[in-house]
């Protein structure tokens, strides 16, 4: 154990540096650029020869020049300012030229350009406050402790949160200053709460805030008031959280008379303002955390309001979509015939009464409708109408609210009680006390579990088991958190935060350094203790009972990364009980500095009202780290004890923790705390990044796969850097890692591959230079197929060369490998040679009981199948949060098939592990992200009530004979269709169709199993027997109703079909089929089309074109409308559905269309649309972000489609911009 207790001193011990050789004693470092580049190649930042350490990756160093170096105002040169009591090498530092009268030019400043420059300034300021305050007992402690700091910073093995580096030092070190911004501190020698008349010489470190509301409108602490507050913070790069459970509910007594308009009119004012403010808009959303008590009045609006507001953004996009549509189909029918002058009459103008009908059809208000003639009249050919999407950063979604914030309900076991009991629940009005509202406890739990389920919020925080682990309940209870949950504290107070690398501690033969992680614990302790000292903070109430309480926020990242490289299972036992010795020994070691610091500096001011909360707490703490099961002092549910592990290594860390949670009690018991708080689990969103960190808090990997950015631009794809250490560790041979490494990425190149390769496609007349071209552009490809377009090739070689027209180039479904003649089977295996699985399923040598290593949050590849499941996820926030003073930001990923009742069980099996906070993210329940369906395989199955096969066949008998006899319509002689391979349930299955030249489907083939079988029999005349009904006019519709949902074997996975991946028979599985491709019946399908795009509302947006009759007759002779259907998210060419075949009257039907007897118009498809290239191209960014583990959207500052997962909040891999607060 490296933390030493001297009775009366704080003394800093080195462990990593030596004092006469310096911090970077053995450090490498390179000269490099960085620069950070839109997808369209624009630059969004540039910065030439930046000095940083030669092992950093490219990431890194473009994330710290980017968020973190100052750009302009550093002095070339400086100057000492004396300062009494304080070393020379510590005093601070001025622009020479100010410091000699004269005037400065721009010739004297410059920006930072070195990560030497940024390490001094923020450690030095460090040291120079400790030394001030006196945390250090020899000037020799205070090098120590600034040399450490250093080269912990140097090699990434720790770093503060993103305020401490944008504002931290700016004083110090170059004298940079500005007026007063309206905030506070507590002078450290006087005690006074003082108002700040500088900008930086107290700088801000704090990340994470934590406000105060009164029912007030206007006056100080009210409601308009805070958002002035919060805007503050938003400024300085902070987040915060507010419990608005005091502001009244609806129709609640206001004192001049009248009634309240209710808590969610002021949440949306307090939306509106942040997105305003929060980073110029240009995050996702602000860094803001909304929290409503379960029995506050508008509770259930609440919960509700993001359900809603996404309603309203898929209302916009297909409203506007739709009348951009139809009102210029109107136009464009006005303008048909020029010299007609009865063309604006839809009497006689035929083709303007079909646009009319299908405007009102879409619901287009009749105003519009006239309006678009009106235009017409006055010489206009087509009209402007703005049409939105469903991106994040859309006006769609500017336009509503509640998208600037996490929303949470605080629940208490009360409450939870009472929806295990189906009892009812009480909503309390805020002012008298009564009861407003009666309910069910299970009606609102099935609300929460609803929103939740739709659109990720509301998340749940468990405010009984907050407030039972509270250290300072004396003082006030605990009402809200920071915007990621971890910081969860009294109101008005702050903490700034800090992570460990937990990679960073291994040694070479990869085991977890103890002593070394406590030694950095403590030094960081002190350090976020110092912090508390040097800060100023935006209200005077925040200051105050910051400087009172003193909460810190320590923590780790890369948990995912250690248990990899460890060979040790996320979800498993062993895997659980490291995180959790981690977890304990860092708290442990935390609170003992703290004491440490009691003993010398006194303890926080709050702690003589609240030691023995505090030291109950910290008592219950050390119990669950000594494994108790029971004995707990005054909690209601019990925490996940620490128990002994088989494991060795994790086993001397469980030791190490209980030592620490020994001395911590002792020391506390003789010297009260420095601090109320220690720890917190942050997201680590750009600090994560600086630090080279695989994963981020406790989250496990997202990808096996990632993809390396390159100093000179671009990226080369390399497998994850724990994966061949994992490997190794579990015993496989550098041969075999080799192979299982080779498998995930592949080999990047076409050379040697069996049947894509330069051979072949110089036999096919590509040259030599375009052969180079495809090359190139394999190293970062994740199918081989993206890389073969006019963009890599030129469209003048893929024209004059290849002979492909423009269309087949314009068009993204085009298949280039495909059309130069090489099999489905020859471009899988090349895809499989060149770009690799990017998973380990299914790889040589790896043995099945060892994939449970590699598993991810999500699937990995085109093909992996594996991923954490929900409770994994849960219970490892379990095994950590009995150790953390405060809570854990975590996302807890669910698959799309996930259910209501999935979500509802997630919050309530977090509540009887003991975790203070839950935030649940389903795959896909927000509209603006693109389902992941390609690589989840999770199937939503509706089980139908299953009938007898016996009574199915006399519903269909009946109905045949009494509804449909009719003459038979006999097929063309040469007619087209298509053909669908699939396996179901291991069974292979032909289906081919046969087409009207209209599209519909006439007749069918049905071949499996072997020749002379008795089922292949019966399958070819029941295939003779439905191909008869349908051309006699039997509507397909009646045998999709009656086949569907049968059940029988062989049934299960389907394998082949891009949209059905589940049936419960043959029949299930040939009659889904055929309604997803003649009948639009995506609710049949498991993988809808518009899954593939980056929205999955409206036809795309501009330069949309209506398809002429004559051009639509010619497409219906001529294509396959069910081979089609599987390009839907490229061309939306849908023919008139069956039951506009004839044998039924259109239930549409225009009221005044029959009134004018136009029988033409009684029938009508959809409006057929082409989408714009632009939305192609964004398309294919967008599936490839998916299959690389991203999460598809854009980010807002550089655009790369490269966001994850971060905690609650997002994170981009290529500049570091997070929507969290770290």
């Amino acid at each position: 154990m490296v933390l030493h207790f001297t009775g009366g001193s704080m003394q800093i011990k080195r462990k990593f540096t030596n004092k006469a050789k310096g911090p970077y004693n053995g450090i490498e470092f390179r000269n490099t650029a960085s620069e950070i580049r839109n997808p369209d190649g624009s630059i969004v930042f540039s910065l030439e020869n930046i000095e940083v350490p030669s092992n950093w990756s490219q990431v890194a160093c473009d994330v710290l020049a980017q968020k973190y170096f100052r750009k302009a105002g550093v002095p070339k040169k400086v100057v000492k300012i004396e300062e009494e009591m304080v070393p020379s090498w510590l005093w601070r530092s001025e622009p020479e030229t100010k410091n000699m009268g004269k005037g400065s030019g721009i010739d004297d400043y410059d920006g930072e350009n070195s990560v030497k420059q940024v390490f001094h300034r923020l450690a030095g300021t460090w040291t120079y406050w400790g030394w001030k305050g006196g945390y250090f007992d020899t000037e020799e402690d205070a090098l120590s402790y600034y040399d450490e700091m250093i080269y912990m910073l140097c090699m990434q093995m720790c770093a503060p949160n993103s305020p401490q580096w944008f504002n931290t030092g700016l004083y110090w070190a170059y004298g940079i200053d500005g007026p007063s911004q309206g905030h506070y501190y507590v002078d450290y020698a006087s005690g006074k709460l003082t108002k700040s008349d500088s900008a930086y010489k107290n700088p801000q470190p704090h990340a994470c805030f934590i406000q105060s509301i009164d029912d007030d409108l206007v006056n100080d602490g009210g409601i308009m008031d805070l958002w002035v507050r919060e805007a503050r913070l938003f400024k300085y790069g902070s987040g915060t959280g507010t419990n608005f459970s005091n502001l009244r509910g609806s129709n609640e007594p206001l004192s001049g008379g009248g009634r309240s308009s209710g808590v969610m009119s002021f949440l949306k004012i307090g939306d509106r303002a942040a997105g305003a403010i929060k980073s110029g808009g240009t995050t996702r959303r602000a860094a803001k955390m909304v929290i409503l008590d379960a029995d506050h009045p508008d509770i259930e609006s609440f919960i509700s309001w993001k359900v809603k507001e996404e309603q309203k953004v898929a209302a916009l996009v297909a409203g506007s979509k739709s009348a951009e549509i139809n009102l210029n189909a109107i136009l464009s029918a006005c303008n048909e015939n020029i010299d007609d002058l009865e063309r604006f009459n839809p009497k006689t103008n035929t083709s303007l009464k079909s646009a009319i009908i299908e405007a009102r059809r879409a619901l287009l208000p009749e105003n519009y409708i006239q309006r678009a003639i009106d235009y017409a009249k006055q010489g206009f050919t087509e009209m402007e109408f703005e049409s939105y999407s469903t991106d994040w950063d859309s006006e769609a979604y500017l336009t509503v609210a509640g998208q600037n914030s996490n929303n949470t309900v605080r629940v208490t076991d009360d409450f939870l009680r009472a929806v295990e009991e189906g009892s009812d629940w009480k909503l309390i009005q805020r002012r008298d006390g009564k009861v407003a509202k009666t309910i069910n406890a299970r009606d609102l739990w099935q609300q929460i579990g609803d929103a939740a389920w739709s659109c990720a919020d509301p998340g749940i925080q468990y405010d009984t088991t907050i407030n039972e682990w509270h250290t300072c309940p004396n003082t006030d209870r605990i009402y809200a958190s920071n915007p990621c949950s971890e910081y969860m504290f009294l109101d008005n107070t702050a903490c700034n935060l800090a992570s460990l690398n937990l990679r960073a501690f291994q040694d070479d033969d990869g085991i977890f350094d103890g002593s070394a992680f406590s030694h950095a614990t403590r030094l960081w302790t002190i350090n976020l203790e110092i912090a508390v000292l040097m800060a100023q903070f935006p209200s005077p109430e925040i200051a105050k009972l910051s400087y009172e309480y003193r909460t810190l926020g320590l923590g780790f990242a890369n948990i995912g990364g250690l248990l990899m490289s460890m060979g040790l299972p996320y979800d498993s036992n062993e895997g659980r009980s490291l995180c959790a010795a981690i977890s304990a020994l860092m708290t442990g070691v935390s609170y003992s500095t703290s004491a440490e610091m009691a003993s010398i500096l006194g303890a926080f001011p709050g702690y003589k009202k609240n030691s023995k909360p505090m030291l109950r707490v910290i008592r219950n703490h050390r119990l669950a780290a000594m494994g108790e099961k029971n004995k707990y002092e005054e909690l209601t549910v019990l925490p996940v004890p620490l128990k002994d592990s088989k494991n060795k290594e994790a086993q001397k860390i469980i030791e190490l923790a209980r030592q620490s949670w020994d001395l911590a009690l002792s020391l506390g018991e003789k010297n009260g705390y420095r601090n109320a708080q220690v720890s917190v689990i942050a997201p680590t969103g750009t600090i994560g990044l600086v630090m080279d960190c695989d994963t981020t808090g406790v989250e496990p990997d997202f990808a096996l796969v990632k993809f390396k950015k390159l100093a000179g631009g671009g990226y080369f794809k390399i497998i994850n850097q724990t994966v061949p250490v994992a490997l190794s560790k579990l015993g496989y041979s550098e041969s075999q890692i080799k192979d299982i490494i080779q498998y995930a990425v592949g080999n990047g190149t076409l050379k040697g591959s069996a049947s894509v390769n330069h051979e072949s496609l110089e036999a096919r007349g590509f040259d030599k230079k375009a052969i180079s071209a495809v090359e190139a552009a394999l190293a970062d490809a994740f199918d081989i197929r993206f890389v073969f377009n006019k963009w890599t090739l030129g469209e003048d070689f893929c024209s004059n060369n290849l002979g492909f027209t423009e269309g087949q180039l314009n068009d993204i479904s085009f298949d280039m490998l495909s059309e130069l003649g090489f099999t489905s089977e020859e471009i899988n295996n090349a895809n499989n040679f060149v770009c690799g699985s990017m998973t380990l399923e299914g790889a040589p040598h790896l043995k099945n009981s060892d994939l449970a290593v590699f598993d991810c949050a999500n699937p990995c590849g085109r093909t992996g199948k594996r991923f954490l499941s929900v409770e994994s996820h849960i219970r490892m926030l379990a095994a950590s949060q009995p150790f953390i003073s405060g809570s854990i930001s975590k996302t807890i990923n669910m698959a799309n098939s996930a259910t209501i009742e999935d979500c509802k069980d997630a919050y309530m099996l977090s509540w009887k592990l003991g975790l203070k906070a839950n935030a649940l993210y389903r795959d896909g329940s927000k509209l603006s992200q693109p389902l992941n369906s390609q690589t989840l395989d999770e199937d939503l199955i509706t089980d139908a009530e299953e009938k007898p096969a016996v009574a199915k066949a006399e519903k269909i008998a009946k109905q045949i004979i009494e509804e449909f006899m009719a003459n038979r319509l006999r097929l063309p002689h040469r007619r087209k269709g298509y053909t669908q391979k699939a396996t179901v349930g291991g069974h292979k299955v032909y289906l081919r169709t046969g087409e009207y030249e209209d599209g519909r489907v006439g007749e069918i083939f049905i071949d499996m199993h072997k020749e002379g079988a008795a089922f292949r029999s019966l399958m070819n005349n029941f295939a003779i027997a439905v191909s008869i009904a349908l051309q006699y006019g039997v509507p397909l519709e009646e045998y999709v109703e009656a086949f569907t949902f049968t059940r029988f074997e062989p049934s299960g996975m389907v394998e082949g079909n891009d949209s059905i991946k589940m049936s419960t028979s043959i029949l299930d599985y040939l009659f889904r089929e055929l309604a997803v491709s003649y009948l639009g019946r995506n609710d049949l399908a498991h993988v809808q089309p518009d899954d593939l795009m980056p929205d999955s509302v409206g036809r795309g947006e501009g330069e949309e074109g209506v398809i002429n009759s004559a051009t639509q007759k010619v497409m219906e002779r001529l294509t396959s409308q069910g081979f089609i259907r599987s390009n839907a998210t490229q061309t939306n060419i849908n023919t008139k559905s069956m039951r506009d075949n004839g044998a039924h009257n259109n239930d549409f039907a225009d009221e005044k269309a029959r009134d004018n007897g136009s029988e033409e118009n009684l029938i009508y498809g959809e409006t057929q649309t082409l989408v714009r290239n632009e939305k192609l191209a964004k398309d294919d960014q967008v599936l490839e972000a998916r299959m690389k583990g991203y999460e598809g959207d854009a980010c807002g500052e550089c655009g790369n489609f490269t966001l994850v997962r971060n905690g609650t909040c997002l994170k981009c891999n290529t500049c570091g911009a997070t929507s969290g607060c770290s």
